[in-house]
């Protein structure tokens, strides 16, 4: 058994762990570090639902080992909220129903936090193409797309306040 020592933050937070070569990252968040929001579904990369940020870019936790983030910044489900507060993506969500089961929602937040960073003001079908990379099977879309487009337009709006 090869192992590896690690130190990467996590949401903000140090981590220093000894793990074995082959275990997954979101394993490693999971059962190492206790932050069980990242959700594990088809160990594929293709629902979505591992989805965590790693240096700015979203990535599917279950296509890489946790050693291959050594010296990384990785924000989880757990790091989008500021003081127990919600992030304003993820009560959008609440707001315009964009969960269901919840099951796909940590991956899906994330996605959208690393697409809009990028991509401030998207078109709605620019939105629908970046979420063809998740798997919901209880929502039907229709909120997710509400929740991202009031989050796009209230966005939109505090930057024409700020600048006025």
């Amino acid at each position: 058994m090869s192992v590896h020592e690690m130190k990467l933050s996590i949401n903000g937070k140090v981590y220093e762990e000894v793990v074995e070569s082959r275990l997954l990252l979101s394993d490693f968040l999971r059962e190492n570090c206790g932050l069980t929001g990242t959700h594990v579904g088809c160990e594929h990369g293709v629902c979505g639902a591992c989805t965590v940020i790693v240096n700015g870019a979203a990535v599917r936790s279950c296509l890489i080992f946790a050693v291959q983030v050594d010296h990384h910044e990785i924000t989880t489900v757990e790091g989008l909220s500021e003081n127990g507060q919600l992030s304003p993506l993820q009560q959008n969500f609440k707001q315009c129903h964009g969960l269901q089961c919840g099951f796909c929602t940590p991956g899906i937040l994330l996605s959208t936090k690393d697409y809009l960073d990028k991509t401030p003001n998207p078109s709605m079908d620019d939105v629908k193409e970046m979420l063809s990379g998740h798997l919901c099977r209880c929502t039907g879309y229709d909120g997710i797309l509400k929740a991202i487009e009031k989050t796009v337009n209230e966005k939109r709006d505090n930057q024409v306040l700020e600048r006025s």
